[in-house]
């Protein structure tokens, strides 16, 4: 089963990360935070929450074809026997996408696909993006790192304060790295190294401060079901951007005990056959645009 946020407290051991062996959704840190297994309490905490949730940009990338026929999912590891279905990637992109323009009201800025790089729609492995500061990261996969060009460009436009990693030595995966409104954890894997999880303390220091949360859960029985999208829209409305029914019926039900928020369901069969989520299909961003 995958907690959705968990509730006690974490043994803060360093000041920068949590220690998750897994790939790092919502549904490991959280899942880490309950049991108390020896994982790390992130320091780095915002003053105000008061923003958390709400945003005004959306970034996704259209799906390449080649992405249809990559041999390995975007961890490296093999992409198994199930081919993907590239015309209905496509169409749950569209429902993807359409959610963000017509429910949540942003503006959705759309990269075009680029052949080359087959995983390039999982946009939310290239940044780390809190408030007015994008942390461009550096993929395990050597090969994905020549897709931040096109997302700085973006961040740039956007006015954002952008960092990037210059340690070579450090790794860092946007679906590594979990905030929840007070601070952030660091999944450290096979994708996220001890240094990239410092190189998410260094940009974010600003807001770093000596934290002792406590986090309240909800328990799906399916673990891909964990990874979620919340956003606020207007001063007291929340919805919560969760996989289908069509994928894991046994899951929907426990979304029901949220009566405050409004649930959208999405399916991402698709993506999720090289390593996708919800979450890693767009890099959301809180800024006004200056023209």
């Amino acid at each position: 089963m995958a907690d959705l946020q968990a509730k006690g407290r974490v043994q803060k051991q360093a000041p920068w990360s949590v220690q998750v062996q897994a790939r790092g959704s919502n549904k490991e840190c959280s899942r880490a935070v309950q049991e108390g297994q020896g994982f790390q309490q992130s320091r780095m905490t915002m003053a105000s929450i008061s923003s958390f949730g709400k945003y005004t940009h959306a970034i996704v990338c259209c799906i390449p074809s080649s992405f249809g026929t990559a041999d390995t999912t975007a961890d490296g590891s093999d992409s198994g026997a199930e081919p993907v279905d590239l015309a209905k990637a496509h169409r749950q992109y569209g429902v993807y996408t359409g959610i963000l323009r017509q429910k949540l009201g942003l503006q959705v800025i759309e990269l075009a696909a680029d052949e080359g790089f087959p995983y390039s729609t999982l946009v939310g492995d290239l940044a780390v993006i809190q408030g007015d500061t994008a942390l461009l990261t550096r993929p395990w996969m050597p090969s994905r790192r020549d897709e931040i060009s096109s997302v700085k460009k973006v961040l740039e436009e956007l006015k954002l304060r952008v960092v990037e990693v210059t340690d070579e030595g450090a790794t860092l995966d946007g679906s590594d790295v979990l905030f929840t409104g007070r601070e952030f954890f660091v999944g450290i894997s096979k994708w996220t190294n001890h240094r990239g999880a410092e190189m998410v303390a260094d940009a974010f220091r600003t807001m770093e401060q000596l934290t002792d949360h406590h986090y309240e859960t909800l328990t799906v029985p399916d673990d891909p079901a964990a990874n979620c999208i919340y956003a606020r829209l207007g001063q007291k409305s929340s919805v919560l951007l969760h996989r289908s029914a069509e994928e894991y019926p046994n899951s929907v039900q426990p979304f029901q005990k949220l009566p405050d928020y409004t649930l959208i369901p999405a399916a991402c069969t698709e993506v999720a056959k090289h390593g996708g989520t919800l979450s890693s299909c767009s890099l959301l961003i809180n800024k006004k645009l200056e023209i």
